[in-house]
């Protein structure tokens, strides 16, 4: 018996009830065009009349459906009265991503095109019912108890009437007729609210172009991952070192010590642009510094590595700049890390950084000598004895899977007794 009545007494309820009497009442407008063709027609019999006024009125409304503007319209009031998750429709929605790269807006087949008008049609149906019945009920519940004192009391319409004899029959009759009223207001809202996800909700193809939307949402965060990863493992691994060095050589050499901790500053400087270009795209909002690092910011990188005191050996070979895009930045982030590495596990000794640019794919190299005793190149920092920088271990996966995603191939392992070698081949497209 709650269970039954604890509908009547909802909100939502009688907001679904609402959204009905508006399509209902946005309807009328329709009607005063819909009834010129029965004033032309003034000499066909009445019943013909009724007909062509509602055949036309009908297609009017199902007119007004296949306009887009009219389907968000719809989506945006059944989620705000109807409370039913409806996502906008994907071809009026821009792209997250930069322009020209985003999905295709999703085609609508023809049975899709009249679903609109079909829900618009049942809504305005729904809504003149609603309207009708419960408007009916609730007259009928203010007026049978009007003469409680003694008279009878009747309503009549469409030569169905209800009569009670004075007294609490009638007000019994009217709470009947109100709770009528409510259970309509019920039974047209849940109506609506099943109706809406099958004829408001994404098609097949909406639902592809969601998907693939998705999709893309999910490599661009994965892609912010890898970015924040580098970034900042590279310059806490740097300042680190940094700060080691700042510290041995404060006393006797405040120089080399005030270089360091600039060296400090300008790595931190770094990553805060970073730091800010990613939380900014995670905002979808626009980043206030620079883009993302390419390979043209590799010189800059090298030199923050001699200022940690890592000795490097660049062989640099073709035109970087000709390397753009989404390439040029993950080729800088798949050396960065491989710095990195070489900085927090390699022991004291070059780094050899090679970079060659060819016609048919980029490669990239890091070669660095390897902690003493570990053989590999992942034990110990640069001369401060291991475990003195833990990893999450994330490293050479992060890199794995960045250059399988660039269909690359990738080779990390030992390089004779003492090195460990990263080695890396992309496929290029150079610019004109």
């Amino acid at each position: 018996m709650i269970r039954g009545i604890r509908p009547l007494l909802r909100g939502s309820t009688y907001a679904g009830a609402l959204f009905a009497y508006c399509g209902a009442l946005a309807s009328i407008p329709l009607l005063f065009f819909a009834l010129l063709p029965v004033l032309a027609w003034g000499s066909a019999p009445e019943g013909v009349q009724i007909v062509l006024a509602l055949l036309v009125w009908a297609t009017l409304i199902g007119a007004v459906g296949l306009a887009r503007t009219t389907r968000r319209v719809l989506i945006a009031s059944a989620r705000r009265l109807l409370g039913v998750p409806l996502p906008d429709p994907v071809a009026a929605r821009r792209s997250a991503s930069s322009p020209g790269t985003g999905p295709a807006p999703a085609v609508p087949s023809g049975a899709d095109r009249w679903r609109t008008p079909v829900w618009l049609l049942l809504h305005v149906a729904l809504g003149w019912t609603a309207a009708l019945v419960s408007g009916v009920l609730i007259l009928a519940g203010l007026t049978l108890p009007g003469n409680w004192l003694g008279a009878e009391a009747g309503l009549s319409l469409f030569g169905w009437s209800v009569r009670a004899a004075g007294g609490w029959g009638s007000w019994v009759m009217a709470l009947g007729c109100v709770l009528l009223a409510a259970a309509v207001c019920v039974a047209v809202t849940n109506t609506l609210r099943w109706l809406a996800p099958r004829l408001l909700g994404p098609s097949s193809a909406e639902r592809l172009a969601l998907a693939a939307e998705r999709e893309l949402r999910l490599a661009e965060r994965n892609r912010l991952a890898h970015e924040l990863h580098d970034s900042i493992g590279h310059t806490l691994t740097a300042a680190t070192i940094q700060a080691a060095v700042a510290g041995e050589v404060l006393s006797a050499d405040p120089v080399a010590a005030r270089a360091a901790l600039r060296s400090i500053e300008e790595s931190a400087r770094a990553a805060l642009e970073d730091l800010d270009y990613v939380l900014g795209v995670l905002r979808e909002e626009k980043a206030e510094t620079a883009p993302p690092r390419t390979l043209a910011d590799l010189p800059e990188l090298l030199d923050r590595l001699r200022h940690a005191g890592a000795v490097v050996e660049p062989e640099l070979s073709g035109e970087l700049a000709q390397v753009q895009g989404t390439l040029s930045r993950a080729a800088y982030r798949i050396l960065q890390e491989g710095l990195t590495n070489a900085l927090r596990h390699g022991a004291n000794g070059p780094i050899e950084v090679r970079v060659t640019v060819a016609p048919d794919g980029l490669e990239l190299g890091v070669v660095n000598r390897t902690g003493a005793g570990t053989g590999t190149g992942m034990g110990t920092g640069r001369g401060t004895g291991p475990g003195a920088f833990p990893t999450s271990g994330h490293g050479l996966p992060g890199l794995a899977e960045r250059v399988r995603l660039l269909h690359g191939e990738i080779e990390a392992g030992p390089d004779g007794p003492q090195h460990w070698r990263l080695a890396v081949r992309l496929p290029v497209r150079l610019s004109a």
